[in-house]
C-alpha cells in the first residue's frame, strides 16, 4: 500500500465483496501502523467509508463466519481445561474448518494487500489475550510453553497438552540385578503372563521405578520416562559420583517442587538400592545432550582366570591394552545392536592379582566400550583383549562403573563418596 487513499480504496473493494467483520477487514492491513488492534483498524476504515457514502451491507462475515465473535467462548473453554494446573506459559493453535480455510484462501487471493495477517495468527492471538484476562501472571511462549491448546473448529473441540517437566541428577546403583529402566517381560511383552507373575515386567524393580514415584506424586504427573547418559549392565553397580540422568515427568499438574526434600525422600524409599544426588530443574535440550555425548567411563572389574598366571604377566597384559582396540558388537547384545566394528581407546589400565587365578583391574575408556568383552575377547570379536594377551581364558565375575565423565554434564555434588579409584 503506497498511501492512505490506496488503503481506503482497497477497503472499499473488500466491503463491496460481501458482509465482513471489523476483525477480518482490519487484518487485511494488519501490518500497517502500530498500537491498533485489527478490529480497531477495520472499524476506522468502515467509518471513513461510511462518511464517503459507502453503505454497510448485511451482517456476519463471509470470511470467518463469525469466528472472532466466539473468542471469549474459546478462552473460557481453555481456562476451564487449565483449571488446577500450575503453569506460567501457554500457546494456542487452531485447526481451521474446511469452509473457513477455503474462504480465507479466497480472501487472501482476491485482496492481496501485502500487509495482511493470516486468520490463524489473528485468532490465536485474540484467544490468547482473552485467556490471559482469565488467568493472571501467564504469558505466551512460542518455543516451549507449559500448556499448548489446539482448537479444532471442524470438530468444535479444544485439546490440551501439558509440557513435560525435566529434572536432572546423578544416581548410584548400589546393588546388582536391577536394570536402569522398566523392562517388559520377554514372553508377554508387558501384557502380563504366568512367567512374569502377571506383572508384565522381566524384573520387578528398576532404577527408574525406584527414583520416579516421589517425583511423580509431588508433580501429580501422568507418568514418567528416564533418560540416562548410557546405562550399566543389569549385573553391574553404578558407584562413584553416579550416572547423569534426566527424569521426564509427563503431563505434570504441579511444577514448583522442593527438589531437596524429594531427593531425601527418594534416598529413603530406595535405601540400600539406589540413591540420587542433588536434583535440579533442566531444559528439554539436556536430554539430547545426555544421549549424544560420548562420555569417558571408569570401570572396576573382578576377573576369574582359567589357568594360573604370574603377577608380572598380568600387569604387562594390562599395559598392552592401553591404546586403540577394535570391538565387534558382542554376541550377548547382537540381537538388539547393529553388527558393527567399533574403535575405542583405552586411556589407562591397572590392577593386581588377588591369587594366581583371580584378579582385580580398573580401566579408563572411551564411552561405548564393552568392558566384559575387553577382558574375555568374546571369541576374537574384541582385539586386543586381556585373555588374548595372557593366553588364558578370562571372564568378568563382577563389574562396577566408577565414573561417567564429560564436561557437558552439569556438576552435581555428593555429601559423601565411599568409592574411590586409583586411576586418575
Amino acid at each position: 500500500m503506497n498511501g492512505n487513499r490506496e488503503i481506503v480504496e482497497e477497503a472499499r473493494r473488500i466491503l463491496r465483496a460481501g458482509s465482513i467483520c471489523d476483525e477480518c477487514l482490519g487484518r487485511a492491513f494488519g501490518r500497517l501502523g502500530s498500537g491498533l488492534t485489527n478490529a480497531e483498524r477495520g472499524r476506522a476504515l468502515r467509518i471513513v467509508l461510511e462518511m464517503e457514502g459507502e453503505r454497510k451491507e448485511g451482517e456476519g462475515c463471509w470470511v470467518c463466519d463469525g469466528l472472532f465473535e466466539r473468542v471469549g467462548e474459546w478462552a473460557d473453554r481453555a481456562s476451564s481445561l487449565a483449571s488446577g494446573i500450575e503453569f506460567r506459559t501457554y500457546l494456542f493453535g487452531v485447526k481451521l474448518s474446511p469452509r473457513i480455510r477455503e474462504m480465507e484462501g479466497l480472501f487472501l487471493e482476491r485482496f492481496p494487500t501485502g500487509a495482511e495477517e493470516p486468520l490463524k495468527h489473528a485468532f490465536n492471538r485474540e484467544v490468547g489475550k482473552g485467556f490471559e484476562e482469565r488467568k493472571s501472571e501467564v504469558t505466551v511462549d512460542f518455543s516451549d510453553p507449559h500448556l499448548s491448546f489446539l482448537i479444532d473448529l471442524a470438530r468444535e473441540e479444544i485439546t490440551l497438552r501439558i509440557a513435560s517437566l525435566y529434572i536432572y541428577g546423578r544416581y548410584r546403583k548400589l546393588i546388582r540385578g536391577i536394570p536402569q529402566t522398566r523392562w517388559p517381560c520377554r514372553k508377554c511383552r508387558g501384557r502380563g503372563c504366568e512367567a512374569c507373575g502377571f506383572t508384565g515386567k522381566q524384573y520387578l524393580e528398576s532404577v527408574e521405578e525406584l527414583i520416579a514415584p516421589p517425583l511423580v506424586e509431588a508433580a501429580r504427573a501422568a507418568s514418567f520416562r528416564m533418560h540416562g547418559a548410557g546405562r550399566e549392565d543389569i549385573d553391574a553397580r553404578m558407584l562413584g559420583e553416579g550416572r547423569p540422568f534426566v527424569m521426564e515427568l509427563l503431563s505434570p499438574r504441579v511444577r514448583s517442587l522442593d527438589l531437596g526434600a524429594l531427593r531425601d525422600e527418594v534416598n529413603r524409599s530406595a535405601s540400600g538400592k539406589v540413591e540420587v544426588s542433588s536434583l535440579s530443574f533442566a531444559e528439554r535440550s539436556l536430554v539430547a545432550s545426555l544421549k549424544e555425548t560420548r562420555a569417558r567411563k571408569r570401570y572396576r572389574v573382578e576377573i576369574e582366570l582359567a589357568d594360573p598366571v604370574r603377577e608380572r604377566d598380568f600387569l604387562s597384559a594390562l599395559e598392552d591394552l592401553v591404546g586403540e582396540i577394535e570391538q565387534r558388537t558382542p554376541k550377548r547384545v547382537a540381537h538388539r545392536r547393529s553388527d558393527l566394528v567399533r574403535r575405542r581407546i583405552i586411556h589407562a589400565a591397572e590392577g593386581r592379582l588377588i591369587d594366581p587365578t583371580h584378579a582385580e583391574a580398573e580401566f579408563l575408556t572411551d564411552g561405548g566400550l564393552y568392558v566384559k568383552e575387553l577382558v574375555s575377547g568374546d571369541d576374537g570379536r574384541t582385539v586386543p583383549s586381556l585373555a588374548d594377551r595372557l593366553g588364558v581364558e578370562a571372564v568378568v565375575t563382577a563389574l562396577d562403573v566408577l565414573a561417567v565423565i564429560s564436561p557437558d554434564f552439569p556438576e552435581v555434588l555428593w555429601p559423601d563418596l565411599n568409592t574411590t579409584s586409583r586411576l586418575t
